[in-house]
């Protein structure tokens, strides 16, 4: 796989189509789009309303293996697939999570694809884009300053300072912000206290906006939202700060979709971005379900692994949106699956026949897991240049062993072109196979049992232990009556234990849950697992060092 251009260079010199032919593609009316520039526009509901009773199409979930230094490409995997549906003339719509401005200028760099599998315009959609991660931000953020303001004015709720359970938030890497104190500097500056920040795509209000049915359900959900306790011990909730209308007006415009195009002009719904280690990581159920309806074919993703986004998508997502997947398409890479079994970063693109098929047990375990939801799959290898005859006839044996159709991909140097045959087969699979789509749990179970069937059966773990604190909080949630609602896990995307150094499929560990907290408005319960932290920090080299913008306004370094 030859670069030949940085992507921040192909996606300049691509030839993008105004957004009102992409909007025409799919029958929409020039005047039921709500335009940003050119090239990106939102969605109004009057679109949802007319397009509400047309049959949906096939739902393709693209999910993957365990992430890796060596990079896997789900995302420009999805966009290559949507571009190759294309080629072969079948209609397919894709919908994508918006990216998050801390991976951008951190480590992981953007999510609008790569090379020649991208979605533009890339610098806006890596940046500003339309402004939903800044309503959302300054939504969470009036709610806090909402509540240090009503104990500032006499307190008349009984807010224990001591219990508040909403976090500032911001959407940028930065660890100093993980444990603050506030309210400094004498009575008039507010109620000192002990706070938080989380970056704003782990915050609730991400996961509502993105779960949310309308702006109705909108304003019902943040009302919903768990801030405090009382000094009697009572929960309160956005509604007794009345709160959620000045919330809801922040996010008019952030809950319509957005739509963008491909690089061969095919049409992309990217709404929401919550993170899948610590949050559900799967784009709006309204993005998807438009998707559904414009499309014959609707690709999305689930973030991460198949045992973080894809499975929350299944339980969370598909659960309260009444989704029904079609196929599932797990990426890999054969440098990935190198990783997996021992072979150091700095040599992977070294011939390892031995060490691809120990670590093929990582591709197994997503595979079955996939299929605990009923969904039939098939394999993606995003093919490298270092990729040798040997090692593919391994991965192909495996895929035959395993029942699923394999495909070589070679959509970031060669864009739909490079994907037509995992379309086809991908278009196959769900033809003669069908899916038998079912979720993993009932929610009238316990929180600890159903903690411990995901634990199990995607993670593979032996036991679950809950801390004190976790055990504590899991009893006020089922006393408050929020016991019956999915689990949300916050976990490392690492690997299938809450152990980043353990690779593979480390069968048999312990699980550790260190805390539970509820999610009202969203609908779900979060168990937080090993070290996983809500406000990620910055490496020793960010990517922001790498990005500048000259006297033009011209950007280099993004990717």
């Amino acid at each position: 796989m030859n670069r030949m251009l940085p992507d921040i260079e192909i996606a300049k010199n691509a030839k993008m189509k105004k957004i009102t032919e992409i909007a025409a593609s799919l029958g929409i009316d020039a005047e039921e789009l709500e335009p940003y520039g050119h090239y990106k526009a939102k969605l109004p509901d009057e679109l949802f309303e007319r397009v509400k009773d047309r049959p949906d199409g096939k739902l393709i979930l693209v999910t993957a293996i365990n992430p890796t230094p060596a990079g896997e490409g789900k995302t420009t995997v999805s966009v290559g697939l949507t571009e190759a549906m294309g080629k072969i003339g079948k209609k397919a719509v894709l919908a994508l999570r918006e990216p998050s401005l801390g991976p951008v200028f951190g480590i992981k760099g953007g999510a609008a694809g790569g090379g020649y599998a991208q979605v533009v315009p890339m610098e806006d959609i890596n940046l500003h884009f339309t402004g939903d991660m800044h309503a959302i931000t300054a939504a969470n953020n009036l709610m806090c300053a909402l509540i240090d303001n009503h104990m500032q004015q006499g307190n008349a709720l009984k807010i224990d300072q001591r219990r508040i359970m909403a976090d500032r938030c911001l959407d940028m890497n930065d660890r100093a912000l993980r444990n603050v104190v506030i309210g400094l500097g004498g009575k008039v500056n507010g109620v000192p206290r002990e706070d938080n920040f989380r970056i704003t795509v782990a915050t609730e209000i991400m996961a509502i906006l993105c779960l949310s049915e309308d702006i109705a359900d909108l304003k019902r959900r943040l009302g919903n939202i768990l801030i405090a306790y009382n000094t009697d011990g009572e929960p309160l909730f956005v509604r007794d700060l009345g709160a959620q209308g000045a919330m809801t007006a922040l996010l008019r415009d952030a809950i319509k979709p957005n739509l963008v195009q491909t690089l061969e002009n095919n049409p992309v719904l990217m709404h929401g971005g919550p993170f899948a280690n610590i949050a559900h990581g799967c784009n709006s159920i309204r993005a998807t379900r438009l998707a559904l309806k414009l499309g014959d074919y609707c690709i999305t993703e689930a973030g991460f692994g198949a045992d973080l986004g894809a499975e929350k998508f299944c339980d969370i997502k598909c659960r309260f949106g009444g989704f029904k997947p079609d196929c599932a398409v797990i990426v890999a890479t054969i440098r990935a699956l190198k990783y997996n079994g021992g072979v150091a970063k700095d040599a992977l693109k070294t011939e390892n026949t031995a060490a691809l098929t120990a670590g093929l047990v990582n591709l197994k375990t997503h595979i079955e897991n996939m299929r605990q939801f009923g969904l039939p799959v098939v394999i993606a290898i995003n093919r490298f240049d270092t990729d040798t005859p040997a090692e593919i006839e391994v991965i192909e044996n495996f895929c035959a062993e395993m029942g699923c159709e394999v495909s070589l991909t070679e959509v970031f140097a060669k864009g739909g072109e490079g994907g037509t045959d995992l379309a086809r087969k991908v278009v196959e699979t769900i033809e003669k196979k069908g899916s038998e789509f079912h979720v993993l749990y009932d929610t009238e179970l316990p929180i600890k049992e159903k903690m411990e069937i995901i634990a199990k059966k995607i993670y593979r773990s032996g036991s679950v232990k809950f801390t004190s604190q976790a055990e504590k909080a899991i009893a006020q949630i089922e006393k408050l009556g929020f016991g019956n609602t999915p689990v949300c896990v916050a976990k490392t995307q690492y690997s299938l234990s809450d152990d980043p150094a353990k690779l593979g499929c480390p069968a048999g560990h312990e699980l550790t849950v260190r805390d539970v907290r509820l999610s009202a408005g969203a609908g779900f319960v979060v168990a937080y697992t090993g070290d996983i932290m809500i406000m990620p920090g910055l490496p020793s080299h960010p990517a922001a060092m790498n990005i500048d913008c000259d006297e033009k306004g011209n950007i280099t370094g993004l990717f």
